[in-house]
Formats: structure tokens, sequence, C-alpha cells
């Protein structure tokens, strides 16, 4: 069971051009500075294999359930050599998009069966799912223009990251207690504090519930 896991995984989620790997980093290093025992990974990517996929898929012209297959053995191997034994050790996990990237690109962005992708996806995950994920909204033309240098899947027409964002919506909607949605127009350090704000709550209740769960009584 994932509750029974003693670390406390955090997901970011967001659209190209959100900001999501910053706020990560900076989040990561907040708790840092606090004392936790946190990891900072990414998805595609994390390890050599899971690099090497991302290399690719965001590089190279490829069909859409190819891309998907190739996104989801990359989190395969990324949960089974580091995000699982992490937790299990007990630390804070930041991850850099994980399962609902999947379902808002190649589902609600390529229109992939939802259904087929969250059937693979828990396949992929082994079930493990953040206790938090931290999802920044902002218009993808805003994300788009802040893009230097695009990469594959950021050089898509303005149509399909409409669709993610609103696949993202969806998602947040239908999960409240895991979803925390925040503006990502607002300004870099106001939302970095909203974010810590927000991850030092969630890693205080999930502790709490763990310690509940060792004592024998699950409230």
């Amino acid at each position: 069971m994932q509750s029974s896991i003693p670390g406390v995984f955090i997901s970011l989620e967001g659209v190209d051009g959100s900001g999501k790997t910053t706020q990560a980093a900076r989040l990561c290093a907040a708790l840092q500075r606090d004392g936790e025992h946190v990891l900072a990974t990414r998805e595609p990517g994390g390890d050599s294999v899971s690099e090497a996929v991302r290399a690719l898929v965001l590089a190279t012209d490829v069909t859409a359930p190819a891309e998907l297959l190739l996104f989801l053995a990359a989190r395969a191997q990324h949960v089974a050599i580091q995000l699982r034994p992490f937790l299990e050790a007990g630390g804070v996990l930041i991850c850099d998009r994980y399962a609902d990237s999947t379902v808002a690109y190649q589902g609600y962005g390529r229109g992939l069966d939802l259904d087929t992708i969250a059937t693979i996806n828990r396949f992929a995950t082994g079930g493990l799912m953040p206790h938090l994920t931290v999802l920044i909204d902002l218009d993808p033309k805003v994300g788009m223009a802040r893009q230097q240098q695009a990469n594959r899947m950021e050089r898509e027409p303005l149509a399909f990251h409409q669709r993610v964002r609103d696949g993202y919506a969806v998602m947040a909607r239908a999960e409240p207690d895991r979803f925390a949605v925040f503006d990502g127009s607002l300004p870099s350090e106001q939302l970095q504090e909203s974010i810590y704000e927000r991850a030092g709550a969630a890693i205080a209740t999930i502790r709490g519930s763990t310690a509940r769960i060792t004592e024998g009584v699950i409230q």
C-alpha cells in the first residue's frame, strides 16, 4: 500500500513554459535548508536508461502510440530504480512531471485513449502516485512565448498545448485532494513561497498519517 511508504512524493505539473522546473529546483533547495533528505528528479529521465529515452523521444519524430510506450518504459525504469527505493527509505521526492503528464500530453493532447493510458500507467508505476501534485496553471500562449530552445513537444501548435492545459484542469477537478493548483502568471518569488507553504503542510500531514498507521491506528 502506498500509505505505508514512509517517504513523501511531490510532483510538479504544467504546460511547457509554466515554470515548474524552476519551482521544483527552488522547492528542493528550500526543503534541504529545512533539513529534509530530498531527491529532485524529472520525467522522462532520472537514470541513464530513462535519460536516453528522453533524448530520443524529444528529438525524434515518432508515432503517438510509440511516444506513449517509450515514455512509460522510461517511467517503469525510473520508478523501480530511483523513486520507490528512495521513498521506502523515507525521503522527500520532488519529481518534475510524472504520470499526469502522460494523461495530459498523450491523452488529451494527442487524443489517445484515456482508459488505455490509465491501465499502462498503473502497470508502469506499480500504483505509485504522488501524495501531492503541484499544478502550475498558465495560458499556453504565455508558456510558448517563454521558450527559447524548444524541443519537439514544445514546438507543437497552440491548440495542442491548450488541450494539454484543459486536460490538467479536468484531472485537478477530479482529484482535488491530491492536486494543488497555482497561478503560473504570478511573480516567481510569490509562487515559490506559496508552493513551499503547501508542500510543507502536505509533508506534515502525510508524516502524521504514516505515524498513526505505524502505531496500528488508521484515522
